[in-house]
């Protein structure tokens, strides 16, 4: 069933505002600050597939759909809202569905309208191809579908080797191995990984199997107007439970020298040349080598995390509005308002399958420099940590802003030291 438009207006000046249609909203707890920025400078029309709840605060209007993975439906839907309230711009920051989004983009001419580009984005193993063409430096990539394609693969690519799910995020399924019994012992767990949203292949080569290249991974949230590329955020990554690639925090620096770094900022912008990334918000991540920094992954859309919150926290460039003036062909406000240092941890249960009876944080004795500390499971949910729990293993997080990457750790410490988690 699919509701007509709402396109009541929460009050006069902001009729004026630019309409944006934002395709999903994703968690609550992650994405509400996103919403919120944006609903202070632009109108948003949500397609969604149940009735808003939360979200009604922030929007001007809704469509329900029966899915908003489906590009083709979602772009007759958003002709027919153009025609009763001109759309200025598309947005979506959900993995799952950027590429959906993109159709919708195409169909009202709008920026980031290239299914195919998004799509290039979206399959990994694409990625690696147009970037070897263009000669920027990355890991050695080859698909595969069966165990014996992945031996005869890391054979050529050396161990100790990485297996990566070829249109996951997050680091899903991701995991190193040493050699090719370890290959073997984990080859089904790349390959089984997936989200409740899955991405369908019209290939059998599902798995990567990619040179491991050694170094410091961060990641560069970034906004892309007429090809050029502006580094926002620079997130530092914390990874735990190896051999897999569980991230289990991100530290960003509003004067991380990496923000102004020649060389990564030339990497940055070649990589979005050879992939034809003209206009938007990226995520990008980035191995730092001793030979330079070696490419990972291009996202095409704001990152995950909070690490864009964290941005917001410790330079004051919003990303939400900056996205959405991105997707709008309007100039985003770039200018950072503050230095500060943001961290966020993410916390998990010790054993498989727990089942939540309570989560709670004694806060009296949390340090000023904790920003939040949140409940992600809910009572009665049965987690487990990495590597069966992955993402949806996290029980909670916490965030804390300071002036030094030590003193958030610092704070993140006491944090989870304040954290209380009883099975049921």
């Amino acid at each position: 069933m699919t509701e007509a438009p709402n396109t009541t207006i929460r009050d006069a000046p902001t009729a004026e505002w630019p309409l944006l249609l934002v395709i999903g909203t994703g968690m609550r707890l992650y994405r509400e600050y996103l919403l919120r920025s944006i609903s202070t400078r632009f109108r948003i029309h949500l397609f969604h597939e149940a009735e808003p709840t939360w979200e009604r605060e922030y929007i001007a209007g809704w469509t329900v759909l029966a899915s908003t993975q489906d590009g083709p439906a979602m772009a007759a839907a958003a002709r027919e809202l153009h025609t009763t309230q001109p759309v200025s711009g598309v947005l979506c920051w959900d993995e799952t569905r950027i590429h959906a989004a993109s159709f919708v983009a195409e169909e009202l001419h709008l920026r980031n309208g290239d299914p195919a580009l998004i799509w290039r984005l979206r399959d990994k193993a694409q990625t690696r191809v147009a970037l070897d063409a263009a000669g920027v430096f990355q890991p050695r990539s080859i698909p595969v579908t069966t165990l014996d394609e992945a031996l005869a693969a890391a054979d050529k690519v050396g161990y100790p080797a990485i297996l990566k799910p070829r249109g996951l995020g997050a680091s899903l399924g991701v995991v190193r191995v040493e050699d090719a019994e370890g290959l073997r012992a984990n080859f089904a767990f790349t390959r089984d990984t997936t989200t409740p949203d899955p991405l369908v292949f019209n290939t059998d080569h599902l798995v990567l199997v990619e040179e491991c290249v050694i170094g410091e991974e961060i990641s560069i949230d970034a906004v892309v107007r007429d090809g050029v590329v502006t580094p926002l955020f620079i997130g530092r990554k914390v990874v735990g439970y190896p051999p897999y690639a569980e991230e289990i925090g991100h530290y960003v620096d509003a004067a991380d020298p990496l923000l102004t770094d020649p060389v990564l900022v030339a990497a940055l912008q070649d990589t979005h040349a050879a992939l034809g990334f003209l206009d938007g918000f990226t995520h990008t991540e980035f191995m730092l080598t001793g030979a330079g920094p070696a490419l990972i992954e291009v996202n095409g859309r704001l990152g995950g995390d909070m690490i864009p919150y964290l941005g917001m926290l410790t330079t004051g460039i919003d990303p939400g509005l900056v996205a959405a003036a991105a997707a709008c062909g309007l100039e985003p406000d770039v200018a950072p308002t503050r230095s500060r240092v943001g961290g966020v941890r993410f916390f998990y249960v010790d054993e498989d399958d727990t089942t939540i009876g309570s989560i709670t944080f004694t806060e009296a004795g949390l340090p000023a420099t904790i920003d939040q500390v949140t409940a992600v499971a809910e009572v009665g949910a049965v987690v487990s940590p990495p590597p069966k729990g992955t993402l949806w293993g996290r029980v909670a997080f916490a965030t804390a802003l300071g002036d030094s990457v030590a003193e958030c750790a610092r704070a993140l410490d006491a944090a989870e030291a304040a954290l209380e988690v009883k099975a049921a």
